[in-house]
């Protein structure tokens, strides 16, 4: 799978996408693209953005997008960190076109 990161979204979790393919948005030249914009220079490129800007389910009309979105609850890369697993295990089983919410859970703290 082909996946953009978008800039929001710490660059370290590139390390916990296994075998995929992934490029951050900065890497890719879209660095600055607001969410239509970007969405419009994803698609048919990759198949899977990530990103934790929660506004954009509401400002973008993902209807007929072919890219599957994972919108991630925090963009804290610790959390990120801790929830390496499940993010990869979620990002495993998307689908095209699917727009999913991954809530991360904190490290606890002792």
């Amino acid at each position: 799978m082909k996946i953009l990161i978008d800039e929001c979204v710490p660059k370290q979790i590139r390390g916990f996408l296994g075998n995929h393919d992934s490029n951050t948005v900065r890497f890719a030249g879209f660095s600055g693209y607001k969410n239509g914009n970007l969405l419009n220079a994803a698609e048919g490129t990759y198949d899977l953005l990530i990103t934790s800007d929660k506004n954009l389910r509401y400002q973008q009309n993902l209807k007929d997008r072919k890219l599957a979105i994972l919108l991630l609850s925090t963009n804290d890369r610790e959390v990120i960190e801790h929830n390496g697993d499940r993010i990869l295990s979620t990002v495993n089983r998307m689908k095209p076109r699917e727009f999913l919410e991954l809530e991360l859970p904190a490290p606890k703290q002792f």
